[in-house]
């Protein structure tokens, strides 16, 4: 995967979806599993169906033209393509340059940025279309139109979503501890306030670590709602997890 090598730090994705590894991830489409970087684990989401984020692009160009990209293409840096973290392959994403107002519409064909705050890694045309390219980065915001639909010939770009699926139950995971009676302690006195907690134990550079996570959830929808809840709660570092 191109993005992988040009990793510059540690990530936060926006978005902060992270999954544990699971029987279920050996069934998926191999962009669909879960994947690791720097440490993070990355969860792509099933669909994009009314995903909408706002962040700060980069692009990429040369070094990486004719290499290949996560979903096995070729990486051609005129081509109107982007890398994102989650998103599925082959969606189209409507990017807007939040400095200048102007907008572009690209396909996801790779996995990436992972630098810390940026959202979304354009190719070469799709940058110089957006003003990106001199300052090398922007801030953007970008919204799924669906998948492309090229079914009527000559039609203006037509773009429809294909059916949602959820792979839960999730988890919100709001800290880790090295000490297991502190992790328990917390699990214990959250158990009230989000229904269902439990503490995950873990290995991380040879450290034991003892997750505590809160809440039990169908659907992404509600996962999400789920973190924003702790969030207000005062868990700032929470992020979601597939059970």
């Amino acid at each position: 995967m191109i993005l992988l090598l040009v990793a510059c730090s540690t990530p936060t994705p926006t978005y902060k979806v992270r999954v544990s590894d699971a029987p279920s991830q050996i069934e998926k489409q191999p962009t669909q599993r879960s994947y690791e970087v720097n440490g993070e684990r990355y969860q792509p989401i099933a669909s994009a169906a009314g995903y909408t984020e706002k962040g700060i692009a980069s692009w990429y160009g040369k070094k990486f033209h004719g290499r290949k990209t996560s979903n096995g293409e070729t990486y051609d840096m005129y081509a109107m393509t982007a890398a994102h973290k989650i998103l599925p392959m082959n969606v189209h994403l409507k990017v807007t340059n939040l400095d200048n107002g102007r907008s572009t519409v690209v396909r996801i064909n790779d996995r990436g940025p992972f630098v810390r705050s940026r959202i979304i890694d354009l190719s070469y045309s799709a940058a110089k279309e957006l003003g990106v390219v001199g300052p090398g980065t922007a801030p953007v915001r970008i919204e799924a139109l669906g998948y492309r639909d090229d079914t009527q010939a000559g039609a203006a770009p037509h773009y429809k979503q294909l059916a949602s699926y959820d792979i839960g139950p999730f988890m919100v995971q709001i800290g880790a501890f090295t000490v297991k009676e502190n992790a328990y302690r917390l699990a214990e006195k959250l158990q009230g306030r989000y229904g269902s907690t439990s503490v995950a134990e873990g290995w991380v550079n040879g450290q034991r670590f003892y997750r505590v996570r809160v809440g039990l959830y169908d659907s992404m929808a509600l996962a999400i709602n789920g973190l924003q809840q702790t969030e207000t709660d005062g868990y700032q570092r929470s992020f979601i997890v597939a059970r």
